[in-house]
């Protein structure tokens, strides 16, 4: 705003503040001396909403424009302030649309809707970064991101010598620090872990608490809350950090973010440690001095990194050429630019009220197995037209890879492990990928053994001391355990008439109540039996035909598959996003089937998982790629090391905790009785919605290997194919 200062009258309409209780609303108004941006702050009684407040601030700011000459450019961070400002005439009206302030906490009930009739009238709207401009830039017509800009100049103060504030100077190095609003895009648990992990380091907190109880802020002797401070002291206390954090919570609120502080922090010349922000990685993934680590051991592990490298060494030269290019003088040119052309050009809002909804043949929901498949399928064979949408910021569902900070391939969902007795799935798969061979063996750590599972005869002789020499011994063995039951009904029937009791206590009954968070005498008994006890040595922990894994990840396979002429794909963007704004012939949907109907019935139990990745310095940590933990004591089911399953050398390693919990995404359906009748009376109003298929896990209630669920779409597409050619498709949705 200041930049457009030099060149027009700018004035600043702030967020109202209470006024005394004896006094009238009124206008506080003040003038920057440096800049000449006219400041108005309103002033109005508390308690004042709905149309009361929204008359109140309408008088006011019609009092403050009576004086102004124009044409105005209306200029909106947010769409709040639409409802007592829209009568006003403007030349332009420009939506910068920063955050996507919809997922805030205590958000208005109202704002979303608000926003749509803001997107209708405005000329040209601007978005906060890539990612945020990906989820709307179908919404509108004249839409541009603006990733975040820097003022080099400003922060690289912090590159030299300077007097320290008084609050931080004697803080005992190393020192990291973070400078922004805490609020509830900030990861207070990650906080504390950080603090406890290296009691010797200062960790430096600067900015107001905002939306957060101060009482829920984790306290630690080094974890030292400044409070907010001004733009022009952020470099001097910037200059005295080692390492500068984004520890961001990975929730809703910070989905589309792109934070300013990144280039600032690396103009300032420190070293950078984010949380995986989508905009980060994307921007700044690839610079030596930013690492980017999940939470808890991880993110310890790359601040340990991030001091070592240091605000000397080659990364700078890196970083200068980086943001070389990257100034608010530019970034002012180009707005000011799209603002001219929309102003020179025909009205535009009559031309968005009237634009017709984009086409396609199909809109496809989610872009993991079944809506990659169904995509590249229409897409090759029928010439169809195919928008894949997904809320994720990726491709591959559960099954997305990825390298992490140290550049290990890991699985961002847990283990996925192909294997597949199809030929038809498996040489469908292979159009897209090469294959590493891989067999895929599980360990079970029971009373301080790592033992095959499923369990074998190697498993009974090392557990039991036995000395089991034929698969008859072993099968006379454990029918001597085994406890017959005469209506197997549930999980806990399924294993102890196979396997007896003390079996099942040590190998199922612990590790099921964990995953599912109710005892195997509650599940139906599905749960286990997909869980094979074998007489023989066999320690593989599958039989199928094709094992392997995709050798250069999952992720390039997806990316691969869904690289088609007509799919476009739209990634971290939901379907009530752009339901309104997409006209398919026909739509496939692989999401919750509940959602789709608004949960019409109620919610359907799922269950979810937590993942904590760490890397560790050390070559290997366990000898097969997944250890289970029955033990109910231990709070998580298994361990995942990656290096076993991708060969890839590397002298660390990264490995995954799995903790399963109610709360997240949905990942296992519950297979209970209840459950079902309520999937049941989904399935129905599925079958009685035309336009619409519902393929994959979510979609269909049931657990899928991978193998099953890519079958699934491609039988799926195969209906689809005989039943409506791509050329016929809107002949049919007319009728």
């Amino acid at each position: 705003m200041s930049r457009f200062a030099r060149e027009r009258r700018v004035i600043y309409w702030e967020e109202p503040e209470p006024a005394l209780p004896e006094c009238d609303p009124a206008l506080g108004i003040r003038t920057c001396a440096e800049t000449g941006v006219v400041v108005v702050t309103p002033s109005i009684p508390e308690g004042l909403t709905g149309e009361k407040r929204t008359a109140v601030l309408k008088e006011l700011l019609d009092g403050f424009l009576a004086g102004e000459a124009g044409p105005l450019i209306h200029w909106y961070y947010t769409p709040m302030m639409l409802p007592f400002a829209q009568h006003v005439p403007a030349s332009c009206t420009v939506y910068d649309c920063m955050d996507e302030l919809a997922n805030f906490r205590f958000a208005p009930a109202e704002l979303l809707q608000l926003e749509q009739q803001l997107l209708q009238r405005a000329d040209v709207v601007f978005t906060g970064g890539y990612s945020l401009y990906e989820a709307k830039r179908n919404r509108h017509h004249n839409i541009h991101p603006f990733p975040s800009s820097v003022d080099r100049a400003h922060f690289a103060q912090a590159r030299e010598p300077q007097r320290e504030p008084a609050d931080q100077a004697d803080l005992p190095g190393p020192r990291l620090g973070f400078y922004g609003v805490v609020d509830e895009r900030m990861d207070l648990d990650l906080l504390a872990t950080l603090s406890d992990a290296h009691p010797e380091w200062s960790i430096v907190i600067v900015g107001p608490v905002v939306k957060v109880d101060p009482a829920d802020l984790p306290r630690r002797p080094n974890l030292h809350y400044l409070g907010g401070r001004s733009y022009e002291e952020l470099p001097a206390y910037l200059g005295g950090w080692d390492v500068a954090l984004m520890p961001f919570a990975i929730n809703e609120s910070t989905r589309f973010i792109s934070p300013t502080k990144t280039p600032e922090y690396l103009a300032g010349g420190r070293p950078v440690v984010s949380t995986p922000i989508t905009d980060v990685i994307r921007h700044y993934g690839d610079v030596e001095g930013v690492l980017i680590a999940e939470r808890g051991e991880a993110f310890v592990r790359a601040c340990e990194r991030a001091i070592e490298l240091g605000a000397d060494g080659d990364w700078l030269a890196e970083v200068d050429t980086k943001l070389a290019n990257l100034s608010w003088d530019t970034t002012f040119a180009r707005m000011a630019g799209l603002i001219r052309e929309a102003m020179e050009g025909p009205s535009q809002a009559p031309a968005i009220l009237a634009r017709r909804k984009r086409r396609c043949d199909y809109l496809v929901v989610g872009a993991g197995f079944a809506g990659s498949v169904l995509a590249e399928r229409l897409a090759s064979q029928q010439g169809a037209s195919v928008t894949v949408v997904d809320k994720r910021p990726h491709v591959g569902g559960n099954a997305y890879d990825r390298a992490d900070a140290a550049g290990i391939l890991i699985h961002q969902y847990g283990p996925h492990i192909f294997h597949t007795n199809s030929d038809e799935i498996f040489g469908y798969l292979s159009r897209f990928t090469a294959w590493r061979p891989y067999e895929h063996r599980v360990l079970a750590q029971v009373r301080g053994q790592l033992v095959p599972i499923p369990i074998n005869r190697d498993t009974l002789n090392r557990l039991f001391g036995l000395n089991l020499a034929s698969e008859a011994d072993a099968a006379a063995y454990l029918a001597g355990r085994a406890e017959p039951v005469a209506d197997i009904r549930t999980s806990e029937d399924v294993v102890v008439s196979a396997v007896g009791r003390e079996l099942y206590e040590l190998f199922f009954r612990g590790y099921t109540r964990k995953q599912w968070g109710i005892d195997p005498s509650g599940l139906d008994k599905s749960v286990t039996a997909r869980i094979p006890t074998r007489t023989n040595t066999d320690d593989r922990y599958f039989g199928d035909k094709y094992q392997a894994m995709p050798r250069d990840g999952y992720t390039a396979m997806f990316e691969k598959m869904l690289d088609q002429p007509g799919i476009e794909l739209l990634l971290g963007t939901s379907h009530s996003e752009v339901a309104d704004e997409i006209e398919a012939g026909h739509i496939i949907y692989t999401g919750p089937i509940d959602e789709y109907f608004g949960f019409r019935f109620g919610q359907l139990p799922y269950r979810s998982l937590r993942f904590e990745h760490r890397t560790l310095e050390v070559p290997t940590f366990q000898p097969t790629a997944v250890v289970n933990y029955p033990d109910p004591s231990v709070p998580y089911t298994r361990i995942t090391e990656y290096k076993h399953l991708t060969g890839q050398a590397h002298p660390h390693t990264s490995i995954t905790y799995e903790y399963p919990q109610d709360e997240g995404d949905p990942y296992y359906p519950i297979p209970r009785a209840e459950n079902q009748a309520l999937f049941k009376r989904y399935e129905a109003l599925a079958d009685a919605t035309p336009g619409v298929t519902f393929v994959g896990r979510l979609a269909t209630y049931r657990y899928y290997n991978m193998d099953q669920v890519v079958g699934q779409a491609l039988a799926a597409h195969r209906r689809l194919a005989a039943r409506t050619p791509a050329s016929e498709m809107w002949t049919e949705a007319a009728e």
